[in-house]
């Protein structure tokens, strides 16, 4: 954006609505989300089958110390998260970080971080379908059913939630974010009560003994805290919808800095404090990534059902996460579209407001994955998961370089920053890239799925080299098409 425009949207009253948005890809949005939705939106992203599933393995593999991996990456998460609820109140958008990218990072960048993103919900979208597929043939009644056409129900119900309104979407998250906590809060009272009253678990006393007798906090010793550190931050993806859910509400000053500071207590409460409780429960060894730990626990104390209500509350997360998905690529999409750098038929929208053309390219993508998912051992389709980290991970690093160039441009008198600030700035952007960049690099330790999944990063670092040289006369195009005050 030009500094004569930015001079202009500073000088204009906040209460007015501009004739024209700063992002051609922001207009014609609903403003139908309401502060419960984008609360629970926030919880949503930062609850999911990264807990409720994928830290019984973790725990296995690296202790008790886990409960410090998730307090560590939420603390850098919190970071990003608030990092862009500033730019998300310096000037909303449905296009959030990509449309961020664009202003202060060029074209290019919001080229790479769009593309990026997209890459991390397609290949998680992959996931959650499958996913969804295996927890739904726990019940006897849909064994019968072959697992794609289960696959292709749940695509085709949460498309059809999104292409209805972005209020139906905001309802869904809402109740499915109120099954995840409620389920978290209850397990959480049974462990506090077991620890109290010292009740047996399977056979052994729960308590900080559980702990120091098998191994202390880091049994296995450092290395396998470190590499279960990039599947905690996959744990952690989807808490940039906050930013994304803020172009399509009426009041994102009000909104925004509420749920972006309930994060942090959030993470410290759901996910530090219920792998603690695991730990003081059960020793480490006992989980496996097979099953939900707290499956492992009720069924330890003999609470009957347990496995079915806890399989019910992971097939909700990944309906959550499927659901998200599509809602985010959607509009990300969109915004690029607008800008050239995506398919013109991506831009399109229904009567509802919906961008109709990104959701249904994302699904198309998933539906090839419901094909591969037959072709794929399992090996592979971790590898896929590892992909979608590779997505989180550039996004998280793209927010925090398109705040620092923010910053240094409100130092500079360019724009003014809003009161709600990321502290500590740039000390927390640089420590923050710097981890991240670090938990990428350590994924080298893991022949197995994590080298291997680095060994992609030049092929698809080619794939967006080659896809900008097919876009740029159209992108170049459209930016000599966009009226005055649009990002250049």
């Amino acid at each position: 954006m030009s500094k004569d425009a930015v001079d202009t949207a500073q000088a204009a009253p906040p209460t007015l609505a501009a004739p024209t948005p700063a992002d051609a890809g922001d207009a014609g949005y609903s403003k139908d989300l309401k502060a419960r939705h984008v609360n629970m939106i926030a919880i949503g992203g930062a609850i999911g089958t990264g807990l409720f599933l994928g830290a019984g393995g973790r725990l296995h593999n690296a202790g008790p110390a886990l409960a410090i991996a998730y307090l560590v990456c939420g603390i850098f998460a919190f970071f990003v998260v608030r990092a862009l609820g500033e730019l998300v109140l310096y000037r909303p958008s449905s296009g959030s970080f990509v449309s961020y990218a664009r202003e202060f990072l060029g074209e290019k960048g919001a080229y790479v971080a769009g593309w990026m993103y997209f890459l991390n919900w397609s290949t998680t979208g992959i996931a959650d379908i499958t996913a969804i597929a295996l927890y739904t043939h726990y019940w006897s009644a849909f064994t019968d059913i072959p697992q794609w056409v289960l696959a292709l129900i749940a695509l085709a119900v949460v498309l059809a939630v999104n292409l209805i309104s972005v209020k139906i979407f905001g309802e869904m998250e809402f109740w499915f974010a109120i099954i995840k906590v409620a389920t978290l809060v209850a397990f959480m009272f049974v462990g506090i009560f077991l620890l109290a009253t010292q009740h047996e678990v399977g056979g052994t006393t729960p308590g900080l003994s559980v702990i120091t007798d098998h191994g202390g906090v880091l049994p296995h010793g450092l290395m396998p805290v470190v590499l279960v550190m990039q599947g905690v931050i996959f744990a952690y993806a989807a808490l940039e919808l906050v930013g994304v859910a803020a172009g399509e509400t009426a009041e994102p000053e009000k909104i925004v800095p509420r749920a972006v500071n309930s994060i942090m207590w959030r993470v410290g409460l759901f996910y530090v404090g219920s792998v603690v409780l695991l730990a003081l429960l059960l020793p480490g060894s006992v989980y496996s990534a097979d099953e939900s730990p707290f499956v492992t626990v009720l069924s330890k104390i003999g609470v009957e059902g347990a496995g079915d209500v806890m399989n019910l509350v992971v097939l909700t997360a990944a309906m959550s996460s499927l659901n998200s998905g599509l809602y985010s690529t959607g509009r990300i999409l969109r915004s690029m579209a607008m800008a050239g750098s995506a398919p013109q038929f991506t831009a399109r929208m229904n009567r509802s407001q919906v961008p109709y053309g990104g959701i249904l390219l994302t699904c198309a993508v998933c539906v090839l994955g419901v094909g591969l998912n037959f072709l794929m051992p399992s090996q592979a389709f971790e590898i896929v998961l590892n992909v979608a980290s590779l997505g989180i991970i550039s996004t998280w690093v793209i927010i925090m370089i398109c705040h620092l160039v923010f910053v240094r441009r409100a130092k500079a008198g360019l724009l003014a920053r809003p009161s709600f600030r990321l502290p500590g700035s740039p000390v927390t952007e640089i420590v923050t890239i710097a981890f991240l960049l670090a938990v990428l690099g350590l994924m080298w330790n893991d022949p197995e799925v994590g080298r291997k999944t680095l060994l992609l990063v030049p092929v698809i670092a080619a794939m967006l080299v080659a896809g900008w040289f097919g876009v740029r006369r159209r992108v170049t195009e459209t930016q000599g098409q966009q009226p005055a005050g649009s990002p250049e």
